[in-house]
């Protein structure tokens, strides 16, 4: 009896340290988040919300990625060519790559006429896109688009065999690569959207997969939940085996402390607690800054106020129309007391003086933001007292019996971000006590934190916004967008006296000016005088790049793939979970060799 009672003890033993191991290697395939943020929908060709395309960019892949570099490489794409003029690309598909359920069950390949079939969904005028006019870079895509023609098969795309897609553009567009790298290009099975109609995306059922991960588990307010997906076809490159995050209303508030118990990966440190962790012997040692990006922050001034009579919608339309009181607000946002709220140290690493961040593009090695047009633009600080009240004393003589003071300034703010309600109030005082009481009243107001941009933003419940846009792709045209006349932030086209005899107001004519010529230099010096112009009349004020200050997390920034526009960033493909946090100091020296590397790697490219 005692020979069988130690042998039982011992096969439990082993038991027992066989689930140990197997529960360790599993935690550290899983990266764990919380968040505050819903997602609102898994259809991919219709969003354009950052959290909701970069759960996409997990689900889905394009014809083409990008390394950690940022140089192109081959995805459902294996290779591609293009005409002289870059007006035709043709891409030879991969044959290994599959559709699969929910339930990573296999569904079908995936071919060329699924990249047919998503471009006719998202053009498409009453699927309702968001992304459609990226896609209108197609020849005639922007005729379907308007309904001016029906026949989709004249659209410049088309499937040539099951495994080649041809594109035919409008014009030359030699950055053509770098559109594909966004989600209104991805594919979509034809038949199985047929099926599922409007409910295309509402589920996780109601989904197919052809990217690194599916979505395993979805509840709205509790927990989503990706999966590896085991048929894809670079499932060697894919080392996290499970990410999941859980909904948490605080999110911002509490994930610091949940990243210090060991519950989550990730957390954003804010300005509030940072110097508690910085001088910490152990806290300090797990926090690092974050890496800047190309995402273009800056205020924008409503034009077309669609918010409560309570805040004077009618009034502020009366200030904002008045370019000296615009001007005031430009000279007295004080960017570096704001920027503080995110970067306590050195916060002028992030501020940008222009909309399109530097280094984005070059014209034979002079940077766009050196190019005559901006170069006075991007070198000088907005921030001025003296001008700020000098054309406050302006705009007060000229809107005398027109516009009643203190004029009230709705400024909303995302609830669910981290330190936007502080940098709110930091603004509201320093314009209040600069500009004075009697001048504007700023009025700050929590706003939703699923949702923000679909309930405040869009619909113009604002008078003055931080707002931002990332680029889709290499090319400056990719920053005026916000600002076009179908643009959905501040409506600078309704601004009064600004409409060419044309009837296209002044900045959509320097754009259009600027998208119809093919030579670069001339091209971008066109763009850049647009961009001048926009923010000489203080339609707008730059404030800062992408960088959310300070952070700690289990994953090498620097592993990830790399793209200044597009979804790439987002992807999770290729990156693992660290045994321990980096600190600042690994950060640093990581930043410093991933830029040597990357600078050889684009003159190898170059060469």
């Amino acid at each position: 009896m005692k020979k069988y009672w130690l042998l039982l003890v011992c096969l439990t033993a082993l038991l027992c340290a066989a689930c140990s191991d197997d529960s360790s290697d599993e935690k550290k395939s899983e990266y764990r988040t919380v968040y505050s943020g819903e997602l609102k929908t898994l259809n991919y060709l219709k969003t354009s919300e950052t959290n909701e395309f970069a759960v996409a960019a997990n689900l889905i892949d394009g014809l083409i990625e990008y390394d950690k570099y940022g140089i192109v490489q081959p995805s459902i794409a294996k290779e591609w060519k293009s005409n002289e003029d870059a007006t035709v690309w043709t891409f030879k598909l991969r044959e290994d790559v599959k559709w699969v359920t929910h339930e990573g069950k296999e569904y079908a390949d995936v071919v060329a006429q699924d990249f047919v079939d998503g471009l006719n969904y998202v053009l498409d005028a009453k699927n309702e896109s968001s992304t459609a006019w990226i896609a209108t870079v197609l020849k005639n895509g922007n005729a379907f688009y308007e309904g001016e023609m029906t026949d989709f098969s004249k659209v410049g795309i088309k499937a040539i065999d099951k495994h080649t897609v041809e594109y035919t553009l409008e014009a030359p567009t030699p950055y053509f690569l770098s559109m594909l790298n966004y989600v209104c290009f991805f594919p979509v099975n034809g038949e199985f959207l047929a099926d599922k109609g409007q409910k295309f995306g509402t589920t996780r059922e109601n989904v197919l997969y052809n990217g690194a991960y599916i979505l395993d588990k979805f509840e709205p307010q509790n927990e989503r939940v990706l999966v590896k997906n085991d048929t894809y076809w670079d499932k060697d490159n894919v080392l996290i085996e499970r990410i999941r995050s859980k909904y948490n209303k605080e999110a911002a508030t509490v994930e610091p402390e949940l990243f210090l118990r060991g519950e989550v990966d990730n957390a954003i440190i804010p300005t509030s607690i940072i110097d508690e962790w910085f001088n910490d012997e152990k806290k300090k040692t797990q926090v690092r800054q974050t890496q800047n990006n190309f995402y273009s922050y800056f205020y924008a001034l409503n034009f077309n106020p669609q918010f409560d009579a309570e805040y004077e919608p009618e009034n502020w339309k009366v200030a904002v129309n008045n370019k000296d009181f615009r001007k005031s607000l430009f000279h007295a946002l004080d960017r570096v007391s704001a920027m503080l709220t995110v970067e306590p140290y050195n916060p002028k690493d992030l501020l940008s003086n222009t909309i399109t961040p530097k280094n984005f593009v070059d014209v034979e090695g002079v940077d766009y933001t050196q190019l005559a047009p901006l170069e006075a633009i991007a070198n000088v600080d907005s921030f001025n007292k003296d001008l700020a009240l000098a054309y406050k004393e302006k705009a007060m003589a000229a809107l005398e019996g027109k516009a009643t003071f203190p004029v009230k300034v709705l400024m909303p703010y995302n609830s669910g971000v981290a330190d936007w309600a502080n940098r709110s109030q930091v603004i509201e005082q320093q314009i209040e006590k600069l500009l004075g009481a009697d001048y504007v009243d700023i009025i700050i107001e929590a706003g939703p934190s699923t949702g923000f941009l679909a309930e405040v933003r869009r619909p113009g419940k604002f008078a003055l916004l931080e707002a931002n846009w990332g680029p889709d792709f290499a090319d400056p045209s990719t920053y005026t967008d916000p600002f076009e006349a179908d643009g959905t932030y501040n409506k600078p086209e309704l601004a009064e006296g600004y409409t060419d005899t044309n009837g296209k107001t002044k900045y959509q004519n320097l754009v259009d000016a600027a998208k119809l010529s093919v030579d670069s230099d001339e091209r971008y010096n066109l763009f850049a005088k647009a961009e001048a112009f926009l923010i000489d009349e203080a339609f707008v004020i730059p404030y800062a790049v992408g960088g959310s200050g300070y952070m700690a997390s289990k994953l090498n920034p620097f592993e990830g793939q790399y793209s200044p526009f597009g979804v790439t960033a987002e992807k999770f493909k290729g990156q693992k979970v660290l045994e321990k946090p980096m600190s600042n100091d690994e950060f640093k020296e990581a930043l410093a060799q991933w830029e040597q590397e990357r600078a050889d790697a684009l003159a190898k490219v170059a060469k």
